[in-house]
């Protein structure tokens, strides 16, 4: 199959290597502040973050309510520090802001808020955010308007039916201006995801229910630009092939990263790490 892309003025993947990193320190710092969990799933999809808004989405954090902008959705909720830093990164909020994430004042709740700019959907609750996105992009189709609508979902998360109701609607209504992603790591609370209720074999399942469907390394970040940016003429459903604490060599493919909080002793040396990475770029 020949994927079509408008996507002409893409960042170089050492550009986006680099961003992806600062991103990451941002959020191993607020976790660490708030003493908060769920930073091995939010480390594992911040090279797919770093890639929509490092210029695969059209969005303009002068203009975060631009009624031509494409809508992002993170089903996976718990994983919203990431969003968070890559909002702060992208000058949708200000990097102050992250100070005070998980605070009763604070916007910055421990999942996914609205009441942030940049946030199109509150998330925490899985199986939400697909049908939501499936209603945007419908929306966006119904309007005649050409913005599209990004999903990332978690792995355990397509274990809800209320996706694979999504997905039938999608396909049936042929809303091609719709991407979801699946953050694959294969991890999710206390264990794989295989053991829990496995997945396999996720593209068949995908493709039989009428999806165009990428299987793609998480980390490439060439790769993901292809993917996040290919028009196919169906919906598309992106296998992201991720590492769970990605980035930190300690946490990395470790379960306990899914619950556990970093001190600060443990913080000093993720950051250290991925600032020496991006040094040597």
């Amino acid at each position: 199959m020949t994927l079509t892309t408008n996507f002409a003025n893409a960042p170089s993947p050492d550009d986006l290597k680099l961003r992806a990193n600062r991103i990451r320190c941002l959020a191993i710092d607020m976790v660490t502040r708030a003493r908060a969990s769920h930073i091995g799933s939010a480390l594992s999809a911040i090279d797919i973050l770093a890639c929509l808004y490092g210029g695969v989405m059209r969005a303009d954090p002068a203009r975060p309510n631009d009624p031509l902008r494409d809508r992002f959705i993170l089903s996976k909720g718990h994983a919203c520090v990431g969003v968070y830093a890559t909002l702060a990164d992208s000058g949708f909020i200000p990097l102050s802001l992250l100070e005070t994430y998980g605070a009763d004042f604070s916007p910055l709740m421990h999942h996914i808020s609205h009441k942030v700019d940049g946030v199109e959907f509150s998330t925490g609750s899985l199986g939400h955010g697909l049908p939501f996105g499936v209603g945007k992009a419908k929306a966006a189709r119904l309007s005649g308007q050409g913005w599209r609508t990004y999903v990332l979902l978690g792995d355990g998360e397509m274990a809800e039916g209320s996706n694979w109701e999504a997905m039938m609607f999608a396909a049936h209504h042929k809303l091609d201006n719709l991407v979801a992603i699946v953050d694959y790591n294969n991890l999710q609370s206390l264990t794989t995801v295989e053991r829990t209720l496995g997945l396999e074999p996720l593209d068949r399942k995908a493709s039989a229910f009428g999806w165009t469907v990428l299987d793609v390394d998480g980390h490439d970040h060439t790769a993901l630009v292809a993917a996040l940016s290919s028009q196919t003429g169906k919906p598309t459903l992106i296998i992201a092939r991720t590492v769970k604490g990605k980035g930190v060599s300690f946490m990395e493919d470790q379960v306990a990263w899914h619950y556990k909080s970093p001190t600060l002793a443990e913080r000093d040396a993720a950051v250290a790490g991925l600032l020496h990475v991006n040094e040597q770029a």
